[in-house]
């Protein structure tokens, strides 16, 4: 059975061209509001984890020195390469690495980013500890992740409805949980928000299996009215909308 790193690196690579036009990850909203949290300097160095095909290295590259974007699918990383050359932009390199193991010395960079991945990582604390010791002292980490409120039901339901989605995903984190995991890796937590977008169902069901879209299916149809306003669950057939939750942190490291 492939781990979720292999997993990630399978499925992402079948993907790797949609989200070079994906508008969640293109959102402009979003990643403006990344970049304003990021706070960058224009001599800072910064690091891009799971860059994917580097929309959030692209956005921080007019702001700062360098920016360097990792991520372990060779395929993403050479969408990247297209989208970076088609814009002329010439201080953004990208390289394959493991955010479980960086290849980079203690306190490399000023800035630390990561945007829509650490639902994937296989072991959130080894990243965040990975993530912190390439950062200088009270270097700044960013990260922009899909999330969970406060809630046992929403958890646990969208939690499996992403996995059903895509089985390299790992866990969605409730920003509870992010204060306390990032509190324990020795970040102080400056901004914590929160945000919501009511996206077709079919952002779930689109290029999985029919097998798959039929466990997706099964588990809706068994859900209460209550557990469809939940998920804000609405319309019908293939008019269907449900919730995505999402957390944006700005976090310092002491």
């Amino acid at each position: 059975m492939a781990t979720p790193g292999q997993s990630a690196q399978i499925i992402f690579g079948e993907r790797a061209a949609f989200y070079t036009t994906s508008e969640s990850h293109t959102d402009p909203q979003v990643l403006g509001r990344l970049v304003e949290l990021s706070r960058p300097e224009p001599n800072w160095k910064v690091l891009d984890v799971a860059t994917g095909t580097g929309h959030t290295a692209l956005a921080l590259a007019p702001h700062v020195a360098w920016v360097t974007g990792t991520d372990i699918t060779p395929e993403m990383l050479a969408e990247g390469t297209s989208l970076r050359n088609s814009r002329g932009v010439t201080n953004v390199v990208y390289t394959i690495a493991d955010v479980h193991d960086l290849p980079f010395p203690d306190g490399s960079f000023d800035l630390v980013t990561c945007r829509r991945a650490a639902h994937h990582f296989r072991a959130i604390d080894r990243a965040i500890a990975e993530m912190g010791r390439v950062l200088r002292p009270e270097g700044r980490l960013v990260i922009d992740d899909r999330s969970v409120p406060e809630d046992d039901f929403v958890d646990s339901c969208m939690n499996l409805l992403d996995f059903y989605h895509d089985e390299s995903h790992v866990r969605q984190y409730r920003p509870s949980e992010w204060t306390a995991m990032l509190g324990d890796a020795g970040f102080a937590v400056e901004v914590m928000e929160t945000y919501t977008r009511h996206r077709p169902l079919a952002s779930l069901t689109a290029g999985v299996s029919a097998a798959t879209v039929e466990k997706i299916e099964a588990l809706l149809a068994g859900l209460t009215p209550e557990q469809h306003a939940a998920l804000s669950l609405t319309g019908a057939g293939e008019e269907r909308w449900i919730n995505h939750w999402y957390v944006m942190i700005a976090a310092c490291k002491s």
